[in-house]
């Protein structure tokens, strides 16, 4: 593709077309924008399982899920609830783009993240191995269990042939998947990619396990102000689940076709630390940052809204106003509008740059700017502007997703709004 055709660089540019998202907030896209802007929580009582005897009561689960009004009963029988929500959400994704699939099977692709997988059925086959024996054990397990399930199934599900990829990078698992979906079209091996991540990991395990880490908030008398990012009474995530896709598109295909565009796709960029499998330093995650600004060919002040990862752990959020300090240079970080949307929606782990993508992409839309909500008492450490509790009206032309996972994972999108 020739730059007459806007792109600078003689790429081809890639558009999202279509959204669609299941969350502890809403069970589509519209639902769950409308609560956070409104400033709501996802959080509450854990309701999955008897959690009497453990230090966390409290998480953002996804409420009144049906599985079977996406996914044949017998189907949904032999799979996890990540694979659950991520059927959801990429039904609900190509159904807003207007997506005819079965025309072009071969051109069309699938990018689906998870940080953990099928949790919950890893935790029922120990169950029936100790119980009842290793002959006794589902014979359906293990295609529950493994990760990349979540991207086979929807593409088994909705009858995509093109690449099929399962970013597995914990928490910037699907912005890889993003990245790494737009990637694919620009070299040319697809066309389009349903591109997003899955997680269901309030379990026993998962909870026990974080819990165990200290990563979890004990604020188990207050569980929707627990979530709080960059607040300085901050104390851990907020476990939470969820299943969001994005359908990205090359250009002249979605105008061919007359879909609607949200946003453009406009930049990638990824990093390790090689420090520390937990410790946050910030040197990675700006050099993700720059290169995504550089892929995009945006100058540092032309940014007008930032979703942060901003987990709510104390050492996180700190070391990520630190790393936009060193990113954007201290007089623009200042200037920056930045949410930290985990507050309403817990930390959705390999799902949560999905989530936080699509947030990023409707602020374009919308012309609205997410709050941080629970942010009520400053912490010199974190001293930007968080759009403290409302949310505000702002043009939004250039807007950034941050994700960074446990083992040292950085990446970074940055969506413009569309302009031929």
């Amino acid at each position: 593709m020739s730059a007459s055709n806007g792109s600078s660089n003689g790429r081809r540019r890639v558009v999202v077309t279509g959204l669609g998202a299941v969350t502890p907030l809403g069970l589509d896209i519209e639902s769950t924008w409308s609560s956070l802007l409104a400033g709501d929580s996802g959080a509450g009582e854990i309701t999955q399982f008897d959690h009497s005897d453990y230090p966390v009561h409290f998480a953002c689960e996804v409420k009144d899920f049906d599985p079977t009004e996406w996914i044949e009963r017998k189907q949904a029988r032999r799979m996890d609830r990540f694979t659950h929500l991520i059927l959801a959400a990429a039904r609900q994704a190509c159904a807003d783009a207007g997506l005819e699939i079965e025309k072009e099977p071969d051109r069309i692709g699938a990018a689906v993240a998870t940080g953990i997988g099928g949790l919950q059925s890893f935790q029922d086959c120990h169950t029936q191995l100790v119980e009842r024996g290793p002959d006794r054990v589902n014979p359906f397990s293990i295609p529950a269990i493994i990760p990349n399930l979540g991207a086979g199934w929807v593409s088994i599900e909705l009858g995509t042939r093109g690449p099929l990829l399962s970013e597995c990078t914990a928490c910037a698992a699907s912005n890889m998947a993003i990245g790494d979906g737009t990637d694919a079209i620009r070299l040319g091996r697809a066309d389009v990619m349903l591109c997003g991540g899955t997680e269901a990991a309030v379990t026993q395990v998962g909870i026990a396990g974080f819990g165990a880490m200290r990563a979890l908030s004990r604020r188990n008398d207050d569980p929707e102000r627990a979530s709080r990012p960059f607040d300085a009474k901050r104390d851990g995530f907020v476990m939470g689940e969820a299943g969001a896709l994005l359908v990205i598109e090359e250009l002249e295909h979605a105008r061919a076709r007359g879909a609607k565009i949200y946003a453009e796709v406009s930049g990638y960029g990824l990093s390790s630390d090689a420090k520390h499998i937990t410790d946050p330093d910030p040197t990675g995650p700006v050099t993700a940052l720059k290169m995504a600004l550089g892929d995009a060919g945006v100058a540092v002040d032309e940014i007008d809204y930032i979703n942060a990862h901003a987990t709510s752990t104390p050492i996180g959020d700190s070391s990520e106003t630190q790393m936009l300090k060193y990113a954007l240079g201290e007089e623009n970080a200042y200037k920056t509008p930045v949410s930290g949307t985990k507050g309403a929606t817990g930390h959705c782990l390999g799902a949560a740059g999905a989530v936080e993508a699509t947030f990023t992409v409707l602020s374009i839309r919308d012309g609205k700017l997410p709050p941080t909500i629970n942010y009520e008492v400053e912490d010199p450490t974190c001293d930007l502007d968080y759009v403290p509790n409302e949310a505000r009206d702002a043009e939004v032309k250039v807007a950034v997703s941050n994700s960074f996972g446990f083992g040292g994972h950085n990446a970074c999108v940055v969506f413009k709004r569309y302009a031929e």
